[in-house]
């Protein structure tokens, strides 16, 4: 079973930025695509952004294009998130996901990294 391993998030100041880092446990497992999304305190998962392994290509949700980028390390087999200008409302925890095929949703997750922006 193959587990994804988050880290990067903790406590930062309004207006400050974060990259927050997930990796598979399994060296070789080569995703069809991978994503983050967000829950914050109250409020439903939210999709913020994937990408689609081999191509390298993007999907944004509009809320979060401006200020979060994703990115991917091959050789690492691990996938970025770079957060700037953060906000208070971005206080959230971060999850990764990976869909192994693309057939068959999300079959992966993260445990969650914490990110908290204070005012």
């Amino acid at each position: 079973q193959v587990q994804l391993v988050e880290s990067g998030g903790g406590l930062v100041q309004a207006g400050g930025s974060l990259r927050l880092s997930c990796a598979p446990s399994e060296r070789f497992f080569t995703p069809y695509r991978m994503a983050w999304f967000r829950r914050a305190p109250g409020k439903e998962r939210e999709f913020l952004v994937l990408i689609r392994w081999s191509s390298g290509t993007t999907s944004y949700a509009d809320s979060v294009k401006d200020r979060f980028t994703i990115s991917r390390d091959n050789a690492k087999n691990t996938v970025y998130l770079q957060i700037n200008s953060l906000k208070p409302e971005d206080t959230a925890v971060y999850y990764c996901a990976a869909d192994r095929t693309g057939t068959t949703g999300w079959d992966y997750w993260g445990q969650g990294t914490q990110v908290t922006v204070s005012s």
